[in-house]
């Protein structure tokens, strides 16, 4: 017989879904129930959590900003990457993971509890990044995922379960909504419902972070963004804490209509997702953080960067975060951006982020070297030797092949 839960950690939102397991909780497993909202900038007031779970006897109850630490610790480490998963996804789900994660194992440690629950479906690809992040912090922890042992398959069903066990219902929760959204400070995914045919365009409501690029102003913005060692430190020169400057260039991307992506992406588990994305304000940095590399980075650790960032951004779609290989690639990653310094100029306009001027107290760009005017330091007939040995292997194939 397993070992009785007395105490679990749930990952609580205060919506529909977690309320319900919440109460499930409570019922099937006749436990204590500790529950942890996290403040990663999604934008909606988190006090009525605290209320609810007061409603339904939890006596426990942590409710935490995390904004700052979201966007040092986990989105700009990523961001030093220059990590886009299969071309178009900037990760913004992905990398909230890690952290929530690390906060219900240390609430759980805190407070006794021998498991930590969450809200994800097995279907899709947080129940992974959960639990891997769960076992890789505490090997021992016990995992609740209600989704993949109750009976509660549907929207209906979900409802009919509040109803029964008096949990308040919002008006908007009883229709079927024509999506699923979840948000933080780097994005906001749409997914399911309406956007399951990857043929039907979205309707414009799906949009709530951006301006539509072609309703934006027919006015251009000017900025510059500052970096020190690969993370952005300032916007037109005024220092900025993390969390502030995303959330200003957040508000910068939205209302020139910049960040929105259409994709059918790979999950883990196997099968391929529609997702509709809104970043603005990554991919501002995106943008930016690559044009600062531009000359400060020697070409070898550039392209050495590329072919190790598609493995990188694999590893945090799929929940290793907290695993041995992501840390090794981490540290290269960073070794390369202490040279990462300096000022890159943007101009923002109807979706688009034109770069227009990079600047760095360690730029390796040699205004002397590249000049097609004459110059002193570059001997141009050294280049026949460079291409003869590089075409050597080409030649002698050719020869010996005797076509």
């Amino acid at each position: 017989m397993s070992e009785k839960i007395n105490k679990v950690v749930l990952a609580y939102s205060g919506g529909l879904d977690t309320s319900v397991i919440l109460k499930w909780l409570q019922e099937h497993y006749e436990c204590e129930v500790v529950t942890f909202t996290a403040d990663l900038g999604q934008g909606e007031e988190l006090e009525p959590a605290r209320a609810k779970a007061e409603m339904l006897g939890i006596k426990e109850i942590y409710i935490e900003d995390l904004r700052e630490e979201f966007v040092r610790d986990y989105v700009f480490p990523m961001f030093r990457s220059g990590a886009i998963y299969e071309g178009t996804y900037l990760l913004g789900t992905s990398i909230a993971r890690p952290l929530i994660a690390k906060r219900q194992i240390e609430i759980a440690q805190e407070t006794g509890a021998q498991a930590v629950a969450h809200g994800a479906t097995g279907k899709g690809n947080d129940q992974v990044r959960f639990e891997l992040g769960y076992y890789a912090l505490n090997p021992d922890i016990k995992i609740i995922a209600p989704w993949r042992e109750w009976g509660l398959g549907s929207r209906k069903s979900l409802i009919d379960y509040a109803e029964k066990n008096q949990i308040p219902i919002p008006k908007d929760k009883r229709g079927e909504p024509p999506y699923s959204q979840d948000a933080n400070l780097l994005h906001i995914s749409s997914e399911g419902k309406a956007l399951e045919d990857p043929w039907v365009e979205p309707d414009e409501s799906v949009y709530t972070k951006i301006v539509l690029p072609w309703a934006a102003p027919d006015v251009v913005t000017e900025i510059t963004i500052d970096f020190e060692q690969g993370d952005p430190i300032g916007i037109n020169g005024e220092k900025m804490s993390p969390a502030t400057l995303l959330t200003k260039l957040n508000e910068l991307g939205g209302a020139n209509g910049i960040g929105i992506t259409d994709i059918v992406e790979n999950r883990f588990v196997g099968m391929k997702s529609r997702g509709v994305y809104e970043t603005p304000g990554g991919t501002i940095l995106f943008t930016a953080h690559r044009a600062m590399e531009s000359i400060t980075l020697d070409g070898g650790a550039m392209h050495q960067k590329d072919e190790i960032m598609p493995r990188y951004a694999e590893l945090v779609y799929n929940g290793f975060w907290f695993a041995p290989e992501r840390e090794m690639l981490q540290a290269a990653i960073d070794t390369a951006s202490k040279r990462v310094n300096g000022t890159v100029r943007l101009k923002l306009y109807k979706g688009n982020v034109i770069v227009t001027g990079r600047k760095s107290p360690n730029s390796l760009y040699d205004e002397d070297m590249v000049t097609f005017e004459e110059d002193s330091v570059y001997d141009q007939r050294d280049a026949e030797g460079f291409i003869k040995l590089n075409a050597l292997r080409l030649r002698l194939i050719k020869r010996l092949s005797g076509q």
